[in-house]
């Protein structure tokens, strides 16, 4: 068994680098996205509060996995339709972020906009008091203290993230656990590799847990 764990390290390895590339990338494009929505939805004009209220609320409504299934044929054909090319680049990779991304920035949205409303009306007051255009405002003033505020819970859902990423498995993108499954299979050990891989979850999501109580203790939350 150890013989075969030794030979398997590799292929686990590339599919933990895979998880680790689809988790760095959901994130900051999710939370990016999720700024915008949440600024969208704050800024009292309908045009744009009402199309990011039904952007979070419809992604918040349908299951991941669906929205994976959704993307995986979506991006070829959009791709194709927009520039007359066929899609040369990993499908299952690509769909996989972009569907994260897209997911996780309705999640992100509520997150940075409870942040933002938990900043004290008067310090807006005071920005405009100073001359600062709302832009400025929000920028140097009300993000940076909201950002502060809902690191924890933004860390939080960053660890949910990393345990939906196995979701990846059902349309084939070689992560860890699809690594352990396969692995496991064609050596006669799928139960021993899949609880193995089940374990690295657990202990990274441990690990990562602790440290955001940890967090929330230090920022006295």
């Amino acid at each position: 068994m150890m013989t075969e764990l030794h030979a398997a390290m590799p292929a686990l390895m590339a599919g933990f680098g895979v998880t680790l590339k689809v988790l760095g990338l959901a994130i900051v494009g999710g939370l990016a996205i999720g700024t915008i929505l949440a600024l969208m939805r704050l800024s009292g004009k309908k045009w744009l509060s009402i199309p990011a209220a039904i952007y979070v609320n419809y992604f918040r409504s349908v299951p991941l996995l669906l929205v994976l299934l959704w993307f995986y044929f979506a991006v070829p054909m959009i791709y194709n339709w927009i520039t007359g090319k066929f899609f040369t680049l990993d499908t299952a990779f690509t769909s996989c972020v972009v569907a994260f991304m897209l997911f996780e920035a309705a999640y992100f949205s509520e997150i940075v906009r409870a942040g933002i409303q938990s900043i004290g009306r008067g310090q807006v007051s005071a920005a405009y008091a100073l001359g600062m255009t709302y832009r400025q405002t929000m920028q140097l003033v009300i993000l940076p203290q909201a950002f502060r505020k809902m690191l924890p819970l933004v860390l939080q859902q960053c660890i949910i993230l990393f345990q939906d990423t196995t979701m990846v498995f059902a349309i084939g993108l070689v992560d860890l656990f699809r690594a352990a499954y396969v692995r496991g299979d064609l050596m006669g050990y799928l139960t021993p590799y899949i609880l193995g891989a089940g374990v690295v979850y657990f202990v990274i999501s441990l690990i990562a847990s602790t440290g955001v109580n940890a967090l929330k203790r230090r920022l006295r939350f």
